[in-house]
Parts: C-alpha cells; structure tokens; sequence
C-alpha cells in the first residue's frame, strides 16, 4: 500500500471521529457568528440614528421565524463557547484522547441546555420591555 492510500484510509476514518465533528460545528458556528455580527450593529446604529426605524425592526422580530432563528443563534453561540473551551482544554491540559468523548457531550449538553432555555423563557432574553 502507498503512502498516499494510507492517508487517504486515515483520512476518511477521522471523519467520523466526534473530534471531527466539533471542529465542523465549531467552524460552522463561528462563521455563523461572524454574518450576524454586522447585521447586529447595523441595527445598533438605527438606534442612534432612527428610533422609528428601530422601533419598526424591533416589531418585525417578534414575528415566529426570528424567535427561531434567535434561538439558532443563541444554539451557535454556546456551540461555539463549549467548542473554544474545548480547544483550550486541549492546548492547556493535554490531548486525553479517552476523554474527548467526554468533553464533547458535555459541550454539546451545555450548548443545547443554552438554547433551550432561552427558546423556552420565550426569547426575551436580555429584552428591555
């Protein structure tokens, strides 16, 4: 067998590796985490600019469709805190490859735990009203 195979084999076999997948969502979520973050201070500045604007915006998202994808991003934010967690983990305290397992049910326990709380305390989460 070629050396090339052999990375190949290797390399489909990581795929499925939980490890793997943390990466993915980790990536995912902070790319995610990146394209809201103009939108966010878009509408900051509507604030300071135009209040009958924001107050138009603010009324649109309370439709049902914004509170999901409020609670996605609230989803996306754990995801990505327990994954940068994680990381740390790993560069800090070592690798502990029985462990991995582990840490990345906790985070992703902790990540789901988030969104369900604030899906169910119905999306108000740092609301001003």
């Amino acid at each position: 067998m070629s050396v090339a195979a052999s990375y190949r084999r290797n390399d489909a076999r990581a795929r499925g590796h939980a490890a793997f997948w943390a990466f993915i969502v980790h990536r995912v979520s902070g790319l995610a985490l990146t394209l809201f973050l103009p939108v966010h201070f878009w509408t900051l500045s509507m604030l300071l600019s135009d209040a009958s604007a924001f107050d138009t915006f603010i009324s649109w998202t309370s439709a049902p469709l914004v509170k999901v994808a409020e609670t996605l991003l609230v989803l996306a934010l754990a995801a990505h805190l327990a994954g940068g967690l994680r990381l740390l983990f790993v560069e800090f305290v070592g690798w502990r490859a029985d462990a991995q397992k582990t840490i990345l049910a906790l985070g992703a326990g902790l990540a789901i735990a988030c969104a369900l709380a604030f899906a169910l305390n119905g999306g108000e989460g740092g609301s001003l009203k």
